[in-house]
């Protein structure tokens, strides 16, 4: 067994986009509205690249899009419940934001949104990081999940319009390359740059760009648990069909533009696969690697409901009555509610009024947000609960190195010590400057950072 397996450290980045609107007049350009935004943060830290209680990692990336990184998390609906915390603390913010906006005489509403494009065509991501053992060599490993990443869109896509239609996917166009250490200039599928943060001569961080971003909590548990069967497959040399395609990024476009699934994918062994074929091939050896997987980290009775929403989906795809995920799926959900309007207005796919839902189906604000209150009409079901998210807000996960660096966070601003952290490192600068290293993301523990919290607490308040 590999190092990890099956409990495995993996960790969600979204990137959010940002705007400020008085009715339809713009308040302020993104650039501006991000500074209100970030704000409280750069007062009480004096950054915009910060780690916050939970031991995520909260900043300002290039483009002046909101980032949020949560912390290393080791089950499924863990991972989602800090996934959704970084929502609930950045609709704080945009709160704060709103409020400074008044008293400035500015007026306006700060938006914060989940989705992956913006009216301009710039695009943003979704990035998720899976940590896999160094044994691995991950452009050959990457080559082997290609087939079913670029048809996960299937699954998992967030939808959009584009021009005169609706595609299942917003990231898929945005994609030129499989596997890559490019990340902004050609995008690829998986990105190889080594970054492991931890250990490297036992880890690597696998990065996996093309993926949307969720509202749904059933599509980013489908989105990450079926990524994570196959990972596990990969790794324990199951039994999993080799589905090797020609040119795994031809056609990841024309599945975006066809939700039959019926998008033919070239075999690099000859002849041709459906984009479906290819998530029915993938199911039924995740079912038979389900019936053997060991019961740990995501536990079996989490990945069965997996299982059975994948099943559920590619079944609608099949049979395209989708009134067995209509409620679960992010693009199910949303071209459902575009066709109802688009009946209602008599229109085509290009009607301004579409665009307005298409976009605020993303707003994060849930008293305000489409998807919100499509979610309160029981019109998109939950995966985990509120109790769950207010949970992962106020503290990192118990069970990862998370929980070191929430502690180590904790006791510093207490102690209001000069300090610095990174995924890896812990460093106090006074009295003395000392630094530690957290090699091992599984460990939630570690004598070293009990050292270091003991010398923050009995040197707190010194040199002030």
């Amino acid at each position: 067994m590999v190092a990890g397996y099956p409990r495995r450290i993996m960790g969600v980045e979204t990137e959010f986009g940002v705007a400020a609107y008085d009715g339809a007049r713009q308040v302020l350009t993104p650039e501006e509205i991000a500074r209100y935004l970030f704000r409280p943060v750069v007062a009480q830290h004096r950054s915009s690249n910060v780690y916050v209680d939970n031991a995520a990692r909260l900043y300002l990336d290039v483009g002046s899009h909101p980032e949020y990184a949560t912390a290393e998390c080791d089950s499924l609906s863990q991972l989602l419940a800090h996934d959704k915390a970084g929502e609930w603390i950045y609709a704080d913010l945009a709160e704060t934001a709103d409020k400074a906006l008044a008293a400035d005489g500015l007026g306006g509403s700060t938006y914060l949104f989940k989705n992956n494009v913006d009216s301009r065509g710039n695009s943003y991501g979704a990035h998720e990081n899976y940590l896999v053992s160094r044994e691995l060599a991950l452009k050959s490993f990457g080559q082997q999940l290609l087939p079913f990443l670029i048809t996960r869109q299937l699954i998992c896509g967030a939808g959009k319009i584009a021009g005169d239609t609706f595609v299942i996917s917003q990231r898929a166009d945005q994609v030129w390359e499989g596997v890559s250490s490019a990340t902004t200039r050609t995008r690829p599928i998986i990105n190889t740059r080594d970054e492991p943060h931890g250990d490297s001569h036992r880890f690597r961080r696998m990065h996996v760009i093309v993926g949307d971003s969720n509202m749904s909590e059933p599509t980013f548990a489908l989105k990450v648990g079926s990524m994570l069967l196959v990972i596990e497959m990969l790794e324990a040399g199951f039994d999993l069909p080799d589905m090797e395609l020609t040119d795994p990024i031809a056609h990841i476009r024309d599945i975006a533009a066809d939700p039959t699934g019926s998008t033919p994918l070239d075999l690099a062994a000859g002849g041709t696969v459906t984009a479906l074929e290819v998530q029915r091939t993938t199911l039924e050896a995740a079912k038979r690697w389900l019936a053997q997987r060991p019961d740990e980290g995501t536990p079996n009775e989490e990945m069965a409901r997996v299982v059975d929403l994948w099943e559920r989906t590619l079944n609608a795809i099949a049979t395209q009555d989708f009134s067995q995920v209509d409620t679960e799926i992010d693009w199910v959900i949303k071209r459902k509610l575009l066709e109802q309007f688009r009946a209602k207005l008599g229109c085509g796919w290009d009607h301004p009024k579409l665009a307005q839902i298409d976009l605020t189906y993303h707003d994060i604000n849930r008293k305000r947000g489409l998807f919100y209150l499509l979610e309160r009409k029981g019109l998109a079901k939950r995966w985990i609960t509120d109790d769950a998210i207010a949970q992962a807000v106020a503290n990192p996960p118990e069970t990862t190195r998370a929980a070191i660096r929430g502690r180590f966070l904790a006791a510093v601003r207490e102690a209001d010590t000069p300090h610095n952290v990174d995924w890896v490192h812990l460093k106090v600068n006074r009295p003395e400057p000392r630094t530690i290293e957290l090699l091992d993301p599984f460990a939630n523990t570690s004598a070293e950072a009990d050292d270091l919290i003991d010398y923050v607490n009995a040197h707190a308040g010194e040199g002030e």
